[in-house]
């Protein structure tokens, strides 16, 4: 509303100042630069017309493209003429903002189909060990099992299955509530060293089982950082279960604590079937398992890395993965250096 009537007192002092010249032209001039004067305000009146007929345009091209964004038609994007500073920032600030919300609604969609996969893998995994134990509960109410040892074969699967859902329970659990952040760490000066050894005593008797070869490289000098102790032997934990559950058939696991420039890196590898390049974008997503040896017959919730991914992150350290089939795989997360 401003705006026109900014045009029309415009076009009513062009019209005024119009008159006044017809008008004059009737009555001798009193001097030349009268005459000036008048053509200037004339022109400079006319000039300022012309400015914000144009503007009114241009603005109404603009509010016409952030409809279609606000439609849903985010490659819409504004041009700008280079012309006037203050339109090209206005243009500059609504495509970055427009380029935003694309952002957003891609990451929606992701997370959509993601949380979509993460339900059907959930109840997939849920449902499968659940109706096993029904039939093997049927199976024992209902007297198939004859003997004492199908008895106790049935209610090992039972305990074993249950052992395992019960698991797979508390890893959702512990999923959700880092989403929601509402997992308090406890942030204090560590030895990463030390956390490593007592995290590493822990898998002892399984390394034993399996016949691993342990390969162990933790300096025996302090390596301060700041962290939450219970995070990190987490995080230690699932990387080491991973390595021993997928990497067992190659005989060996590596535990490496190294010292870089502005953090310390803990390397787990372990020489087993390891992660095609297909798959290896992919292993820290939630309920991810590949086509390969690392899947669902072979055991695993598909929550243990994406927990170790989350805890690393909360505790400002970064984790990566690479891997040489029957060679070398390395899972390997860094945590910065405690600041003195």
């Amino acid at each position: 509303m401003n705006n026109d009537r900014s045009v029309f007192l415009l076009i009513l002092q062009l019209a005024v100042i119009t008159g006044l010249l017809l008008l004059s032209v009737e009555v001798p001039l009193q001097s030349l630069l009268w005459w000036v004067l008048f053509t200037a305000l004339f022109v400079i009146t006319g000039f300022l017309l012309f400015i914000t007929l144009r503007s009114r345009t241009r603005m109404k091209l603009m509010i016409a493209e952030i409809r279609r964004a606000v439609n849903g038609n985010l490659k819409t994007r504004l041009f700008s003429k280079k012309d006037d500073h203050l339109f090209e920032e206005v243009i500059f600030s609504v495509n970055e903002l427009i380029e935003q919300l694309e952002k957003i609604q891609v990451q929606s969609i992701k997370s959509q189909e993601a949380r979509r996969r993460l339900l059907s893998s959930i109840s997939h995994d849920i449902r499968t060990p659940l109706t096993s134990i029904i039939g093997y509960v049927d199976a024992l109410k209902d007297d198939i099992a004859t003997s004492e040892e199908e008895k106790r074969e049935y209610i090992g699967i039972i305990s074993k299955k249950s052992n395992g859902l019960k698991q797979l329970i508390d890893e959702i659990f512990t999923m959700a509530k880092l989403d929601a952040d509402e997992i308090p760490l406890k942030i204090e000066s560590l030895d990463f060293a030390e956390i490593v050894r007592e995290s590493l005593i822990e898998f002892l008797p399984e390394i034993k089982k399996h016949d691993l070869e342990l390969k162990v490289i933790i300096p025996e000098e302090k390596y301060m950082i700041t962290a939450d102790r219970l995070s990190l032997m987490r995080i230690i934990g699932n990387i080491v279960k991973n390595a021993i559950h997928y990497g067992k058939r190659g005989k060996t696991l590596g535990i490496e604590l190294t010292e870089k420039a502005d953090e310390y890196q803990l390397l787990i590898w372990d020489q087993g079937p390891g992660i095609s390049q297909v798959d290896i974008g992919n292993v820290f997503e939630r309920m991810h398992r590949s086509d390969g040896a690392r899947n669902l017959s072979h055991g695993g919730s598909g929550l243990g890395l994406a927990i170790a991914k989350a805890l690393v992150e909360k505790n400002n350290g970064r984790i990566w993965v690479e891997s040489i089939p029957w060679e070398k795989t390395t899972f390997g997360f860094s945590i910065p250096k405690h600041n003195q």
